[in-house]
């Protein structure tokens, strides 16, 4: 008789315990069985937070996009605007080129340029440049001697810090040690121009969405806000570019 009572007890007993016995749990983790019939618990589920880092590179990356000029040359030329964006970069390059060189070269007289009554050129399109020494450069301007004036201030004007001497047609140009304040003051013109090249960037990404937001009367705001989009990822690109340009040529400067 007893042992009857203690087989109908048995699986409420079970159950109570089943039901104070709950360790914490995870998702691989199951509530051990402490009888047959005892009531089996779904496992529970364990949420996945993401860490700092990785919610820091999802907000760093934004989708990409890429609107073929095509679909929307109606609205805006994009491969114009490109166009204008490379022109502002391709200008810094020239501007470090001529204005930012510290070799002692022949060639680091190239990209002075002499403004003469017939227009603006090159100073070894009117000149033979020769090295004489490691620190004297000259330049023979028999070939134009009418230009001799200008080309010497030219070099006088240039951000080389020369002082060239004139004989009648030849126009000596000793370099000058390039000493560390020299180099700093290189790498000062190189923000400069850098600050300049962003500037005008700007202009054209301002004038681009100018362009776009004339267009609202007739496509929908959508579509209007893609295009700025597109505009404003071109722009951040060539951003990135120009900071790499300035990068680089900070590190040759100050060596």
């Amino acid at each position: 008789m007893a042992l009857n009572h203690l087989r109908l007890l048995c699986p409420l007993l079970c159950r109570s315990l089943g039901r104070q016995v709950r360790c914490p749990v995870t998702a691989t983790t199951r509530v051990p069985v402490l009888c047959p019939n005892t009531i089996r618990y779904p496992a529970a589920c364990t949420r996945l937070y993401a860490t700092k880092k990785a919610k820091a590179k999802a907000k760093g990356q934004s989708a990409k996009i890429n609107i073929k000029s095509a679909l929307v040359e109606d609205i805006i030329s994009l491969d114009e605007v490109n166009e204008d964006m490379t022109a502002v970069f391709n200008a810094l390059k020239d501007d470090f080129t001529r204005n930012l060189s510290i070799r002692t070269s022949p060639g680091a007289l190239d990209h002075i340029v002499v403004t003469t009554q017939d227009g603006k050129f090159p100073l070894n399109q009117l000149g033979q440049i020769s090295m004489k020494s490691s620190q004297f450069i000259m330049v023979n301007m028999s070939s134009f001697p009418e230009a001799t004036v200008a080309a010497t201030r030219a070099l006088k004007e240039s951000s080389m810090n020369l002082n060239p001497e004139v004989d009648g047609t030849i126009i000596k140009v000793p370099i000058p040690k390039v000493t560390r304040e020299h180099r700093e003051n290189l790498a000062k013109m190189a923000k400069q121009f850098t600050n300049k090249a962003k500037d005008s960037l700007r202009k054209v990404r301002s004038n681009a969405v100018t362009q776009v937001k004339k267009a609202k009367e007739v496509h929908s705001e959508d579509t209007l806000r893609l295009i700025e989009k597109q505009i404003q990822q071109m722009s951040d690109n060539f951003s990135t570019d120009i900071d790499k340009q300035l990068a680089a040529k900070t590190k040759e400067l100050l060596g």
